[in-house]
This record gives C-alpha cells, sequence and structure tokens, in this order.
C-alpha cells in the first residue's frame, strides 16, 4: 500500500484537476471543487506554507473517489 504524500494544499488542487475536478470558489483559505455528474463537492484547505494532515487528506481522496494509489499518480 502506498503512503499518503506529505503536500500542500495547492499541490491536492492540482491533482484533482487533472482527474476532472474544477475550482468552483475560495472562500478565506479553503477552495471548493466540484465535477461534472456529481452532486456533492470537495473542500480543500489552502494554508501559506504549510502541508495538509493526513487525516484530511486521506478523507479528501476517499471523497474524491481515488484509491492513495491513483492520487498519487496524479501527482
Amino acid at each position: 500500500m502506498t503512503k499518503l504524500p506529505a503536500i500542500t494544499g495547492n499541490a491536492v488542487v492540482k491533482a484533482l484537476g487533472k482527474n476532472g475536478w474544477v475550482v468552483k470558489s475560495q472562500k478565506g483559505s479553503h477552495v471548493k471543487l466540484t465535477k461534472a455528474g456529481v452532486n456533492y463537492f470537495l473542500i480543500v484547505p489552502i494554508h501559506k506554507k504549510t502541508t495538509i494532515p493526513k487525516g484530511t487528506l486521506s478523507n479528501i481522496i476517499r471523497d474524491a473517489g481515488l484509491s492513495i494509489e491513483e492520487f498519487v499518480n496524479l501527482l
């Protein structure tokens, strides 16, 4: 099993963009992403100079419908 990478919120948004997720809006330091055919949205924290906590990243990946391996391949 692949380990979760230590990455920033901007890198997560960029990787999810390769999977079809599009930035809908941003309020403060949180970005809302949507995808065609999906009836919910993802929230990704964009905090300066910090990585996303492992639990938060794991939940974002799961909610995006990806496995960790699939997500790492998008990076």
